[in-house]
């Protein structure tokens, strides 16, 4: 016989060695089937218990779904304010971007305000000089405060909050909610070598990254010199006006329920770029009503007032009661109803777009 051959009784023991390990895998088998339904039926209870608690959360935030993530009720809307903060951003140690942003989530309506970077801050224009402009009361964000001042004395706001927006914010921001859509309204081909500044975008509806929309609302005008029409505003005026579109365009894109899941990264976003006095973990108080908003209705408009050229230095002079007026409907729900004086003529240089999303 072989020393491989298997015999008879070999034949009958690896049959029933074969047998008890049939039987062994059926009874694990079963064992882990009976598992298997005992993990079915505690995750089907935990669906079950998380259910209802969200339902619960969604009922009580009134079916506000990102409410409902953040643990609010009906009663937390009683307790915001109107939220008034001053919008600063920096470019080469002055704030050339100076808006004016108000939400009410009671009422549900926001308001920007530009105000033009070559605003005269002053005594007297006799004795006007550049550092007279409100954009150099920022010096390099230490003196927040005085740019504050100047715009509650401008307008007759009590702001007291200011966030001053680092381009690396800006940037982020956008990439973070997988890039803006937007509208540029004209060929954009600028560049300077001493700001590192290289701005080339081609008008039209696009999507844009962080970098792009970093070029967009920096731009004033072109290498040859031309700007944006005068319809639209040009130079200063027409990238204010960018600037306070792309601010809407965001908070529109930034409020869909894709980028929901993003608002911690976005607050985080805020915490590391930007610096203000304001609390950002209270803001998220504020974001469940923010995204029941129709940003169409948001108000925007440019201070009124003109340019001129006194001492060699271009200034921007503000109306003061042509601003309080607009200050009025803008912020305090106070519309006057206009003097029929025969003729539509106006000097206040408050453009088309004042009181209409762009």
């Amino acid at each position: 016989m072989g020393k491989h051959e298997i015999t008879n009784d070999d034949d009958n023991k690896y049959q029933n060695l074969k047998n008890n390990e049939n039987s062994s895998k059926k009874t694990k088998k079963k064992v882990k089937k009976k598992k298997k339904h005992i993990f079915l039926k505690i995750l089907l209870i935990l669906i079950i218990i998380l259910g209802i608690i969200a339902a619960k959360r969604l009922y009580d935030a009134e079916g506000n779904i990102l409410g409902a993530i953040l643990g609010h009720n009906k009663e937390t809307l009683k307790n915001l304010d109107k939220l008034q903060v001053l919008i600063l951003g920096e470019s080469t140690g002055m704030s050339d971007t100076i808006i004016v942003a108000s939400y009410d989530p009671k009422t549900q309506e926001a308001s920007l305000l530009t105000i033009p970077r070559d605003t005269f801050t002053g005594p007297n224009k006799v004795s006007a000089r550049y550092y007279h402009k409100i954009n150099a009361l920022y010096n390099y964000g230490e003196t927040p405060e005085k740019t504050i001042e100047a715009v509650n004395e401008i307008t007759g706001l009590n702001i007291q909050y200011y966030i001053l927006v680092d381009t690396e914010a800006l940037i982020k921001l956008v990439d973070t909610i997988g890039g803006l859509y937007y509208d540029v309204p004209i060929d954009m081909n600028y560049d300077d070598g001493t700001q590192n500044l290289h701005i080339h975008l081609t008008a039209g509806y696009q999507k844009l990254t962080g970098a792009q929309v970093e070029q967009l609302v920096r731009f004033r005008h072109n290498n040859n010199g031309t700007s944006y029409p005068a319809d639209y505003g040009i130079e200063d005026h027409g990238r204010s006006r960018t600037q306070r579109n792309v601010i809407v365009e965001i908070a529109k894109q930034s409020f869909k329920l894709k980028n929901i899941t993003e608002i911690s990264n976005i607050i985080d976003i805020l915490k590391k770029y930007v610096d203000t006095n304001l609390n950002l973990d209270s803001v998220k108080d504020y974001l469940p009503y923010a995204t029941k908003m129709n940003m169409d209705n948001v108000k925007v408009a440019r201070l009124p007032g003109y340019d001129d050229i006194v001492n060699g230095i271009w200034f921007f002079f503000y109306d003061e009661d042509e601003t309080e007026e607009l200050v009025n409907e803008l912020f305090n729900g106070i519309t006057e109803e206009p003097e029929e004086d025969g003729n539509n003529n106006s000097n206040n240089a408050v453009e088309e777009d004042a009181l209409e999303a762009d």
